[in-house]
């Protein structure tokens, strides 16, 4: 399977390319502080990394939110130092999720641009598994558009879902691991709802009948949204690191030397 490019192998123009904006955009976005300088390679030619393009792709999802750069300013500086690619990708994520469902339709040829490499029929297969795109033909299946096919794909993943072409997990455990996040996260929605509605909501409608009042109550379960998708994150991290920490303890015996936890994310935009 072909590899992500190495750490520091994309000229500026590439950058460009992968994030979808101007060679232009990049090198504004670079005076403005908002992108780290890249480094020197020969001939003292810039080189981009995968850090500056998890990091580009986070500052256009912003933007595309109507953020000003002086608020993306501010949030990407209250973000840890140490982010990875990965870090970044998941961040973008968590923007993207607060924006209206969209979808891209691009050929193969075009895919293949977007992520820099080449895709083979088991990378679609997989990438479909994670829900990251699907056939734009009747089948509604990625294998049977062929190479001239049409992808509809979720721009919001793509990058994070190519990134986990490289990771050695079967397709069968990334549909596993799907139908587990789905059969949860539906569960936690499902009870949450319906604790909303009988401890607060009805309560509140038998005692007020104000039709404004009513209408203001029926507004806070939108407002609650962000609080409890970061209270979901916060919780599933926690309880993740607990968990690889039982499964994966130190040779010493302690749990928390040596142990992998994933790492901590900042706090989704509110503005």
């Amino acid at each position: 399977m072909e590899q992500q490019a190495d750490a520091d192998s994309l000229t500026v123009d590439q950058l460009a390319a992968r994030a979808g904006v101007t060679v232009r955009t990049v090198r504004f976005y670079s005076t403005r502080g908002l992108l780290p300088p890249p480094a020197i390679g020969p001939r003292r030619v810039g080189r981009y990394g995968p850090d500056h393009l998890s990091r580009l792709l986070l500052i256009e999802e912003l933007q595309s939110q109507g953020m000003t750069l002086a608020a993306i300013e501010r949030y990407l500086q209250r973000l840890p130092d140490d982010l990875t690619a990965y870090d970044l990708a998941i961040h973008r994520a968590l923007v993207a999720s607060w924006m209206p469902d969209t979808v891209d339709e691009v050929t193969r040829e075009q895919l293949e641009g977007r992520v820099g490499r080449k895709l083979t029929d088991d990378d679609l297969s997989r990438l479909e598994a994670m829900n990251v795109l699907e056939g734009a033909e009747d089948t509604g299946k990625a294998e049977d558009t062929g190479k001239t096919g049409v992808f509809r794909v979720d721009p919001g993943m793509l990058q994070l879902g190519v990134r986990l072409l490289d990771v050695p997990i079967s397709q069968e455990t990334l549909l596993a691991s799907r139908e587990v996040v789905l059969e949860h996260t539906r569960s936690a929605a499902r009870e949450l709802s319906r604790l909303f509605k009988d401890e607060v909501w009805l309560p509140y409608r038998e005692r007020e009948a104000d039709p404004e009042q009513v209408a203001a109550m029926k507004s806070l379960s939108a407002h609650m949204q962000p609080m409890v998708v970061q209270a979901l994150l916060t919780a599933f991290q926690r309880s993740l690191k607990e968990e690889l920490r039982n499964a994966f303890p130190s040779e010493g015996g302690g749990r928390d030397a040596g142990a992998p936890t994933p790492p901590e994310s900042g706090h989704p935009p509110t503005g």
